[in-house]
């Protein structure tokens, strides 16, 4: 037997046990208990799973909200809205407490906001192109009502696919952009 009990092999390696797979999971990237679990739930029973992973929590080795803020933080730098990030984040078993927290700590903590970022996807989907505000119409010579109207709703589709709400856009990328 090693240290962790496991039974050790002819060849020497240890047994897998239910621990030694999260841990190898956790080694690569950070992972929610939920997406542990559903990685591991085939290969053991399910008691053992949940012993090993309580057990992992307890000792501070896996943690959802780390896993929130590794996550959330990753979704931010790819230009991703709130809207979007906090979805995934319940897809993945994180409770809505850690996600509220983790969702208005990140950007502060990167040093940008949920409408800077939806600036930043715009400006990656449509170039430096001016955006006019959705309240006023804008008097951009040269172009119709309707190009401007076209063109106002392409752009707040992008910002809703990408997981952007109303007060992301009217209050930040395309009411303050001339």
């Amino acid at each position: 037997m090693n240290s962790n009990g496991d039974k050790q092999r002819k060849d020497g390696n240890a047994k897998p046990s239910p621990r030694n797979a999260a841990m190898d999971l956790l080694a690569r990237r950070e992972h929610s208990r939920l997406e542990l679990r559903r990685k591991l739930e085939r290969r053991f029973p399910p008691d053992s799973l949940d012993e090993a992973l309580t057990r992992l929590a307890e000792e501070d080795l896996q943690s959802d909200r780390r896993f929130a803020e590794s996550f959330t933080r990753e979704r931010l730098l790819k230009a991703y809205g709130p809207r979007r990030v906090r979805a995934e984040l319940q897809q993945r078993g994180v409770a809505d407490d850690v996600i509220v927290d983790v969702l208005k700590g990140v950007p502060a903590a990167e040093g940008t906001s949920w409408s800077a970022q939806a600036r930043e996807a715009l400006r990656r989907r449509f170039g430096d192109a001016p955006a006019s505000r959705i309240e006023e119409p804008s008097s951009t010579p040269g172009r119709s009502a309707a190009e401007e109207a076209k063109q106002k709703a392409q752009r707040l589709r992008y910002l809703y696919q990408r997981g952007f709400s109303a007060d992301d856009y009217v209050d930040g990328p395309l009411s303050d952009v001339d």
